[in-house]
This record gives structure tokens, sequence and C-alpha cells, in this order.
């Protein structure tokens, strides 16, 4: 079996790692995978079968993007990087990819550069194919001219695939970057990537009691909205019957949970927890999900048919969950939550509302991990995929 390495490098929050995690498990049939998480490794993160994980010195931000955190025993990031780099190029001799996988660069990332270069010419010397897994959305600079030139001269020298995780029919790379004909690689659609698109949800029982689902993803950002809402189930304490499950993310501050904690000692509608390996399965129960807009708390909505209530991270100027929750607006299947609309009594009105509407139900492409495979399946192999 022919051996892939697949490179991820999550900063911020846990998405790129659960997208990439299941794009993972998807190639494993075919594949050997080597999975190198750059990376805060993620306690209870479930790991599947057939991937050896290599974790490399974590490298974070917080969640105003101000600078690259270091890790211990280092003295800056780029004393960390060269480590890294000098830690890939063995795992490269080690295993000798016949297909070498990167998450979102040089779309993104692009301050690693130094690690993941030095890495594709290496993979290359061995004759390894390369290929860029990439969102249906990028995040787009103040000089997106100087930008787009330059992801288009690293995919063309270093690519030879990409893969977009998404449906053009519903949102096409080129809504965020303009040069996709400028890139002579094979680029092809994926579909969106849904770890569990085959998984069935019973039906809710009678005896399941009425549920608002709150969620923020990794828990690095989302606190004003994780503190809204638990203000606001004092005021719905007494008119709804639902209670709130709150899942603060993995990553969010011990201040923000202990705060969160306490005030959900004193209401009798409100459980606070950290992380769930499982949110899906909460999801597919909850009568409403009151969320962020990242790309896989999103899928789960569009999976379960919930009710959803989401909040746009725009931090560093980061246009891609307003983008992406707008469009599903637009169509009935979600409503957008406005920063000005984080009043206690506001919100409280909204939840009552929503769970009096019915969203739009429609129909995405969410096979993108059984077609990615496909596609790395064909790269590597040379076949045609019909």
């Amino acid at each position: 079996m022919k051996t892939l390495l697949f490179y991820c490098q999550h900063i911020l929050g846990i998405g790129h790692l659960i997208r990439s995690m299941a794009i993972a498990r998807g190639l494993t049939q075919d594949f050997k995978v080597y999975f190198v998480n750059g990376g805060e490794v993620i306690q209870d993160f479930p790991i599947p079968e057939g991937i050896e994980v290599i974790n490399l010195p974590a490298i974070k931000t917080d969640a105003d993007f101000r600078e690259l955190q270091v890790p211990d025993g280092f003295a800056d990031v780029e004393a960390t990087l060269a480590y890294r780099r000098d830690r890939l190029l063995e795992i490269c001799d080690r295993i000798r990819p016949a297909v070498v996988m990167v998450e979102l660069f040089p779309f993104g990332r692009r301050r690693f550069s130094t690690e993941l270069i030095p890495l594709l010419e290496r993979a290359k010397q061995y004759g390894a194919k390369v290929t860029c897994s990439l969102r249906d959305i990028v995040v787009t600079k103040q000089d997106q001219t100087r930008h787009e030139a330059k992801v288009c001269k690293l995919m063309n020298r270093y690519f030879d695939q990409l893969l977009i995780h998404g449906d053009p029919q519903f949102l096409p790379l080129e809504n965020s970057f303009s040069r996709v004909n400028d890139l002579t690689g094979d680029v092809h659609y994926t579909g969106y990537v849904v770890p569990d698109v085959h998984r069935r949800f019973a039906p809710k029982a009678e005896t399941d009691p009425p549920m608002i689902l709150v969620s923020v993803g990794g828990g690095r950002f989302g606190h004003e909205l994780l503190d809204c809402v638990a203000e606001a189930s004092e005021l719905l304490e007494g008119i709804l019957p639902h209670q709130i499950q709150m899942f603060t993310g993995p990553f969010a501050p011990d201040r923000v949970y202990e705060s969160l904690q306490l005030m959900a000692s004193h209401r009798s509608n409100l459980t606070v927890q950290r992380y769930t390996p499982d949110l899906l399965s909460y999801m597919a129960k909850a009568d409403l999900s009151i969320s962020m807009a990242g790309y896989n708390t999103t899928l789960n909505v569009l999976q379960t048919g919930v009710r959803a209530m989401q909040l746009p991270f725009t931090g560093n100027d980061d246009q891609e969950q307003r983008l992406r929750s707008n469009r599903l607006a637009d169509f009935g299947i979600i409503t957008v939550i406005d920063p000005t609309e984080l009043q206690p009594t506001t919100l409280a009105n909204n939840i009552i509302d929503a769970l009096t509407r019915t969203p739009q139900q429609m129909q995405f492409n969410l096979r993108g991990v059984e077609a990615t495979a496909a596609w790395v399946k064909s790269l590597v192999y040379q076949t045609v995929l019909a």
C-alpha cells in the first residue's frame, strides 16, 4: 500500500483538524496515512483506525491573531519552524510518501513556508504527487492582487492538484479567490466534507427533553455569545421548557469556563461542559442550535436539518464565516445573529422566535470525503474518473 503524508496546521479553532481528519480517514482504504498535526493536541480527540498521528511542537495563536505563540523549549517562532522542518524531512525520508496532502497552504498558512517548501521539495525528489486540501472560502487579504499572485506561483510550482471542499452551486471558490483559472494543476470540487455522512439519527423520543444546543467550536473566541446566552437563560427559565446544553470548546480559557459554570449553578435550565467529540449527536436531538458559523458546525446543521442561529466570526477581518452564513440565511436555512443583538433580552426574544420557525431544507453535495479519496487515488495511480 502506498504512503500518504497529510499535513494539517490549526492555529486558532479546531475546524481544520476535524475536516482534515475526516478526509484522512477516507484515504485509509487506499493509502497508509501519516497525519502530521502542527497545532495543539486536543484531549479525547478521536483518531480513526489506520492513521498514524505525528504531533509537531504545537504553534498556535490567540483570538486576536496578534502573533504566533512559541511552544515551551524554543526561543522564537523561527527556531520552532527550523526544528519542525528538520522533523518533517526526517519523516519524509522515512516513509517516502507517494503523495503529500497539505491543508490550506498556500492559500493560507504562508508563515509556515520555511518548513513546508523544503518538505515539498524533498517529497518531489521521491516522485511524490502533491495536492492541496482547501475549504470552500479562503481569507482575503488587504493586497489581494499580490496575495493571489503568490498563491498561483506556489501552486503552479509545487502542486499537482487542488481539491476544493465545497459545492460550486452554493459557493464557488471564485467568490474569495479570483484566479482559479490561472492554476495549471488539476482543480476539482469534492463537495462538502462531512465526517459521518451516512449516519442516521433515531427520531426524537417523547421522553427526550426539549434542548437548545450552544457551541463555539474550539473556544478561543465566541465568548461574548456564550456569556449572552447564559445571561438570557435567566430570562428564558420561566418561559421555555428547554434545557440549554452549552459547550465552551476545549481551548476556552479557564476563567471563561469557570464563570459560565458558576452561572449554570444558579440556573435550572443551563448545563455547561467543555467539549464533546460527538457534537453531531447533540445537534440531531436539539430543537435549536446556537453557534458560530464555522465550516464543520454549519455542515452539522445541514446534515441534521436543525433550526439554527449563527454568529459569524469576523476577527482579523476574516469574512469566511460571514459569507457562508449570509448565503445560508438568504436560502432561509439559518438565522444570522448580528453582534448588536448580543443583549440578553434581545437574544432571548430572538431565541423564542427562532423556535417557531421551520428552516428550509436544501440539497448540498456532502460527499466530500468519498470524492476526495477518489481524486487523490486518481492522481497517484493515474486513473481517469468518470
